[in-house]
């Protein structure tokens, strides 16, 4: 979390740091990147920073944190767009990610999140580490759901259902960078796994 003191800047000074920031990890995976260049973009002492932030891990989880809240805020306005249709909020969900994240300007910077993925960073962008917000963005995506079309028997299965569809998501956006997909080819193989859960895999015997 960022100290007081960054959010106490002007506007213009945090996102010039903000966009010295995503330059660097977006050249470079996050254990590559040097806070030298971040300060020299940012024209900024070394000593600054540290007033600003505990470390490079700090300031990139932050911005994790930052992208996170907006997909999430994104995904509840399809959701509604959706009628509640869980399924159907994901998939426009992941066509507008995939667009998005192929932009000029944040490419190189997911590509560098996605193929060194690990627990910390997937938990932020999946769950975040700011609590507070994150619960009332939680609720509200819970409110929504539209639960009748879903074998699901309480809200503990539901988190449990949104927890599979996200770590499918994550897979498939790992997909994307790794194996170099076309939007076209990433959203089919997406859409094939969601057509998957949906159906069920488990057939009973007298059926």
């Amino acid at each position: 979390m960022p100290k007081q003191t960054f959010f106490h800047l002007p506007k213009d000074k945090r996102d010039t740091l903000i966009q010295a920031a995503k330059k660097e990890f977006s050249r470079v995976p996050l254990h590559e990147a040097s806070i030298a260049n971040i300060i020299k973009e940012a024209e900024i002492p070394r000593g600054s920073f540290y007033q600003y932030f505990e470390g490079k891990e700090d300031l990139y989880y932050y911005l994790l944190n930052q992208i996170s809240e907006k997909n999430n805020e994104r995904f509840i306005t399809t959701l509604k767009e959706k009628n509640g249709d869980i399924f159907e909020a994901f998939i426009a969900s992941f066509q507008f990610m995939i667009q998005n994240h192929r932009n000029q300007e944040y490419k190189n910077f997911f590509k560098n999140t996605f193929l060194n993925m690990n627990y910390k960073m997937e938990n932020t962008l999946a769950n975040n580490i700011y609590e507070e917000n994150r619960k009332n963005q939680y609720l509200s995506m819970i409110r929504l759901i539209n639960t009748k079309n879903l074998n699901i028997r309480d809200e503990r299965e539901i988190q449990h259902v949104l927890k599979i569809i996200v770590s499918v998501t994550f897979h498939n956006l790992v997909q994307v960078f790794g194996k170099d997909l076309t939007d076209e080819e990433a959203l089919k193989y997406y859409v094939e796994q969601m057509e998957l859960l949906k159906r069920g895999l488990y057939r009973g015997e007298h059926e």
